[in-house]
């Protein structure tokens, strides 16, 4: 190993505190997207927490790294593993926690356990680096400006269509994962409920030999995936875009709501005219402020 990266592997080795839960990011699939400070962390802890051992084993192995002690810590054992984390932790430990890909408590274990830590009063810090929620976004291409992550959709297509449907007019990226084995059905959802012409981009097995990116619209992504088995496979996180900017036009307001509001704005002030018209017509009381406002500068 070259010196200064061996010597960088100790300084950050030996920056970990004792008494403190580390939770470490790990690769989604290329296993040379470990960190440094991953590494060191591996070697400075007292206690590995993994999602599962034999995975985060294989990891460890491929860096020739021995963990002191390496345990299970998956959904179903979480709560109660958390107090013997404290435990050990009260006795200044370092413990690690790492899930089998990408970054803990992001649609994995890790979030009970960050909380019953700091409940505990004891620190909780994070060691960053692979996540397919930033990963596929980074690469994506798509340009609104923030986005929701969602995480995994509802498995049945009732609560699935529900969910999607919060989502017809949304001004930003919808990030979700999805299950190989119910890629079509909820494709066929979005198609459903978000309209055929709804873009959507595809992210499949990120950082892995056959990794895919695919932006279509949705009734297209819907039917190149049913025509090909491959895209029904791996990893995947798909990307829904922004709702399509409204026509102006579809936000005129009715002639009758305006005939209301000029009555109103010619007694009341502009905000009380707004507000009133907007209970007596059933209209935005935002756009009846503005209308009112520009009515009077006419």
């Amino acid at each position: 190993m070259h010196t200064s990266f061996a010597h960088l592997l100790e300084s950050a080795r030996e920056s970990f505190c004792r008494g403190t839960l580390y939770v470490v990011a790990t690769p989604i699939g290329n296993l040379a997207d470990i960190s440094a400070r991953a590494l060191a962390a591996f070697s400075a802890a007292d206690v590995v927490c993994a999602e599962d051992t034999r995975v985060t084993g294989q990891l460890l192995s491929a860096y020739g790294i021995h963990a002191k002690r390496l345990v299970s810590l998956r959904e179903h054992n979480e709560r109660g593993m958390a107090e013997q984390v404290v435990r050990w932790l009260s006795e200044d430990q370092i413990v690690v926690q790492v899930s089998d890909a990408g970054t803990p408590a992001v649609s994995d274990p890790g979030a009970r356990l960050a909380e019953a830590v700091r409940a505990a009063g004891l620190p909780v810090r994070p060691v960053p680096g692979s996540s397919a929620v930033i990963a596929a976004l980074s690469a994506s291409g798509l340009t609104a400006p923030s986005f929701l992550f969602h995480g995994f959709l509802p498995p049945k297509s009732g609560e699935r269509r529900k969910t999607l449907r919060q989502w017809q007019s949304a001004p930003h990226l919808t990030v979700c994962y999805e299950a190989p084995h119910r890629i079509v059905d909820t494709l066929r959802d979005i198609v459903a409920e978000l309209g055929a012409e709804r873009r959507v981009l595809l992210a499949r097995e990120l950082t892995k030999t056959f990794e895919t990116f695919r932006n279509l619209p949705a009734q297209e992504m819907l039917e190149w995936v049913e025509s090909d088995s491959n895209q029904q496979r791996g990893e995947i996180v798909l990307i829904l875009d922004a709702a399509p900017a409204r026509d102006e036009t579809d936000d005129a307001v009715p002639e009758e709501t305006v005939r209301v509001l000029k009555l109103l704005a010619a007694e009341l002030p502009t905000k009380q005219a707004a507000s009133l018209a907007a209970q007596i017509c059933d209209g935005n009381r935002k756009q009846l402020y503005d209308l009112v406002l520009k009515l009077k500068q006419d």
